[in-house]
């Protein structure tokens, strides 16, 4: 922040604005709770603060509430000029929904103000401020109905606003009808990043009062751009159009690859670790996965693990060996028939009189799990998992076996939006081959067996799921949309049964409006549909 603010000097800037929670990131949860975390974010201040000399600064961070009842602490705005902390705002509108969880910690503003600036009148505002504009809106209280009265020149939003697949257009929207309603110019400053399973894409813009886009900075990369301000004049914009085309066109499959890079890399920084390893099946899920790894992490910190067993086809093994190649990663190949059956053999005498099913399946998952987790420990890797959500849904995974894992890439990607995706990653030239994108999905754990003797179509099997979990649709509903009574029953009973292994599962990168983890709160044990 403080090379940025440097930057900004040498650009003649007079203020520069960071995003919400900026010095501590967002969310951060709990840390909230301890003092010694505070500090270090108010020491963070006052250290960014000094450096705010001829330039004046916008930066989120916590505050103590030291002054009414209420909660311990604001979400705020600190406005630093002249090397210490002119002013500060708070914000207003606690989010307390999906992953949203701030009304834990913060308490809200109840008074309005402006900032006075080199002559101009800033609205100050803090990300939920701007969102309670639709017409039922969730907010008794809209801040900018405030602060309009105060005849602002123009509004800064400084932002955490997630990523999903249609957070943007949604953002998008919320700031043009903001722009239009109270025609004022608006300068929206959004977090770049991630955090555990929150992708944060940037997405910063400036939009003019008749809410027409005039600018944006790139999409999952730190940008930084100057603009002028005059009254009469306006906002002066020395703006790239092709790029403010590119970042406003941008591709729902090309945003979706790239947060889920983003989200791999910087989970990786922040453990401290460099490298992944996976297992590679030869189906489309850690084929995906390898692929991403590869772009966050370099083809020289992938290791990809081939592991067939008696079962295994092989096409599964040549198409595993041609992406590893194609993508110019380390790859190694461990038969696990020898391991599964020394397991057979230990526990023969207790299933003696059994027949060969669903343990015996699993156990084949695990022994995989154990090889994995045992490379994983001896040289300093992290196990990615390769679990899709159709799966995630219904339970279709072995607990400490395939879904082992640190991180779950793709657990908000249904079934059919991975092969979308893999298309599309293949739209220039044959990067995960075409086998795996054409064969009919199987787990490889019997006999000639496919994910269909289990599962409906995924085709028929995802819109299902998207209508309950998504769209949060009870059974009825979701007949309505043309689905079989019974299969209808039989999925959302599945996908309630088995809530106690999505709570053992890894974190789950969110990419959706309702990804699994801690945006979807449900019980294990209810009884619901069950």
């Amino acid at each position: 922040m403080i090379k940025a603010i440097e930057e900004a000097k040498r650009q003649q800037s007079d203020l520069i604005v960071f995003s919400e929670l900026a010095t501590c990131g967002y969310p951060p949860r709990d840390f909230l709770e301890f003092k010694d975390f505070i500090n270090e974010a108010e020491k963070s201040v006052k250290t960014i603060a000094e450096h705010c000399m001829g330039i004046a600064a916008i930066v989120g961070s916590p505050r103590i509430n030291s002054i009414i009842a209420g909660k311990d602490l604001y979400n705020a705005a600190y406005f630093l000029e002249e090397g210490k902390i002119k002013q500060i705002v708070d914000k207003t509108l606690l989010p307390n929904y999906d992953i949203f969880d701030e009304y834990r910690y913060f308490e809200p503003n109840k008074n309005f103000q402006i900032v006075n600036f080199n002559g101009f009148k800033i609205a100050l505002t803090i990300c939920e401020d701007l969102w309670n504009l639709n017409d039922n809106p969730m907010y008794v209280t809209t801040p900018m109905d405030n602060l309009i009265k105060l005849e602002p020149d123009f509004v800064i939003n400084i932002a955490a606003s997630p990523f999903s697949k249609t957070q943007i257009e949604e953002r998008r929207n919320i700031l043009i009808g903001n722009a239009k309603k109270y025609q004022l110019p608006i300068f929206y400053i959004n977090h770049i990043g991630a955090q555990t399973h929150l992708i944060f894409d940037g997405g910063s813009c400036v939009i003019n009062k008749d809410g027409s886009i005039i600018d944006a900075l790139k999409s999952f990369k730190e940008d930084q751009k100057s603009y002028t301000i005059n009254k009469l004049s306006g906002i002066k914009i020395i703006a790239d159009t092709d790029l403010v085309q590119t970042e406003i066109s941008r591709n729902k499959y090309q945003d979706i690859e790239d947060a889920l890079v983003l989200g791999i890399k910087q989970y990786f920084e922040k453990l401290g670790f460099s490298k992944a390893i996976l297992g590679l099946s030869g189906g489309i899920d850690s084929a995906l996965v390898t692929y991403l790894a590869e772009r966050a992490l370099g083809k020289e910190n992938v290791w990809a693990i081939l592991m067939p067993s008696q079962f295994s086809s092989n096409h599964s093994i040549d198409d595993s060996i041609k992406l590893a190649t194609n993508l110019g990663i380390k790859h190694n190949t461990i038969p696990i028939e020898a391991t599964f059956q020394s397991f057979m053999d230990t526990l023969n005498p207790y299933f003696e009189g059994t027949t060969f099913g669903l343990t015996e399946e699993n156990l084949q998952s695990r022994t995989r799990g154990v090889l994995l987790m045992g490379l994983a420990n001896k040289f300093g890797y992290i196990l990615l998992n390769t679990s899709n959500k159709s799966e995630l849904a219904v339970g279709y995974g072995t607990l400490y076996g395939d879904m082992c894992g640190g991180i779950s890439v793709i657990g908000d990607l249904y079934k059919t939006e991975i092969f979308e995706l893999c298309e599309y990653i293949n739209r220039n030239e044959e990067i995960i081959p075409v086998n795996i994108l054409t064969k009919e999905p199987s787990a490889e754990l019997r006999p000639d067996q496919k994910d269909i003797d289990s599962l409906p179509e995924y085709a028929v099997l995802d819109k299902i799921l998207y209508a309950y979990i998504e769209e949060r649709e009870g059974p009825a509903q979701i007949e309505a949309l043309g689905f079989n009574k019974e299969l209808v029953k039989r999925i959302l009973k599945m996908v309630n049964m088995n809530e106690w292994k999505r709570w053992q599962a890894p974190p789950v990168l969110r990419v959706s409006k309702k990804a699994f983890g801690p945006g979807r709160r449900l019980p294990i044990s209810g009884k619901y549909l069950n």
